[in-house]
């Protein structure tokens, strides 16, 4: 009798045992799993979009709409160019001086500046980034041609090239190569519907003048702004972009 009591003992204390090693184990199978698996490196995905997110922020906390919403252009109408100087200037007194009827222009008020979705693309090659930085504004015209605002809305890309560099002391990072505004992608479109014919005429003088002066302006004033931003990105993204650019390993996403 005490040898099978001495045993139902045993196996009670064995039973016991084994579902407290069961318990102990699991947090600690848990913790070598975690150990195990450190933080991954981010998806080509995830560092596309956190580039072209980081760009947004900087674009918009550094003052792009504010920019945007006071751009000179009719102290430069008015001026036929004369305090531009250079290319810009000499072009800007041919229009005025041909287009009379921009002389009509009271004001020339600039409103909602937007931001748009940026586009981000990689070289053929995989060394350069191209990012598409697409603008809104709306123009709202006063002239006495017309009892009411005449409307404009305006569209204009600008692109930025992207480069990776490796300085003396062999670390890389991010510059701005060529930015421009894109050729062809200023859309102007009239907002107020049918228009007679001397405010359309005025229209189709102001589109004349916006095409060939809106996009350098807006090139002047944004690109700086572009360069400053790049140089604020966060370091550890930067540097993971500025290694696939070196080696040419493709990371953004064809769509």
């Amino acid at each position: 009798m005490f040898q099978i009591g001495g045993l139902i003992v045993f196996c009670g204390l064995l039973a016991q045992t084994t579902t407290l090693l069961e318990a102990l184990s699991l947090p600690l199978e848990h913790t070598l799993f975690l150990e195990a698996t450190p933080g991954q490196d981010p998806s080509p995905t995830d560092l596309a979009g956190d580039l072209t997110d980081g760009l947004s922020s900087g674009l918009l906390s550094g003052g792009l709409l504010d920019i945007l919403e006071n751009l000179s252009l009719l102290n430069i109408l008015k001026t036929g160019g004369g305090t531009s100087g250079g290319l810009l200037g000499g072009l800007l007194g041919k229009v005025t001086s041909m287009v009379p009827l921009l002389d009509s222009i009271i004001e020339l008020k600039i409103t909602n500046p937007q931001l748009l979705e940026l586009g981000l693309v990689q070289s053929p090659d995989g060394h350069r980034l191209y990012v598409t930085i697409p603008l809104g504004i709306v123009f709202n015209v006063n002239t006495p041609l017309t009892s009411s605002l005449v409307k404009l809305a305006v569209k204009l890309n600008i692109t930025a090239e992207i480069l990776a560099v490796k300085n003396d002391q062999g670390k890389i990072h991010l510059i701005l190569g060529d930015c421009t505004h894109s050729p062809g992608s200023l859309q102007i479109s009239l907002l107020n519907g049918f228009a007679p014919l001397p405010v359309q005429s005025l229209v189709d003088s102001l589109s004349s003048f916006l095409n060939k002066v809106l996009p350098e302006l807006v090139q002047g004033e944004v690109c700086p702004l572009v360069n400053e931003v790049l140089s604020e990105l966060d370091v550890t993204l930067v540097h993971s972009i500025a290694e696939l650019l070196i080696h040419g390993l493709e990371f953004v996403i064809k769509v």
